[in-house]
């Protein structure tokens, strides 16, 4: 079994600037019942789970098709899925859509109770000035 690696940062650039990530952004919570809608329903969900060293090019084509494809990314990014195809992205894809996800994507602030201090206060205490 081998350890996924940090994105590099072109690759969070690039990911930055995806439609598939912009698309999941603008879906993100906004359709709460995607599931039962998916194209995913009517194939086996092995096609989603290909072996590491398996091409996830079949699983990637049906998402395409998709039209929860932006919801569906949304979940996956939000709790942090690194396993199988979601929102029609292989795992690599998703981790560097992870960091730009998360610089972007605000704490809910029902969900938490109070929110959070700003991103950017929060980066400059885990990343001090010189």
């Amino acid at each position: 079994m081998t350890r996924a690696r940090m994105p590099r940062p072109h690759e969070v650039a690039a990911a930055r600037r995806d439609p598939r990530l912009l698309r999941a952004l603008s879906e993100r919570r906004q359709d709460e019942a995607w599931r039962t809608r998916g194209t995913c329903q009517s194939v086996d969900p092995e096609t989603f789970f290909p072996a590491p060293n398996e091409p996830a090019d079949a699983a990637v084509a049906l998402c395409r098709s998709c039209d929860v494809q932006g919801s569906c990314l949304a979940w996956a990014l939000e709790v942090g899925d690194c396993h199988g195809v979601w929102g029609g992205t292989t795992p690599r894809e998703r981790r560097a859509m992870l960091v730009a996800w998360r610089s972007e994507v605000q704490p809910d602030p029902d969900a938490a109770g109070e929110p959070g201090p700003p991103v950017r206060d929060r980066l400059l205490t885990l990343v001090p000035l010189s």
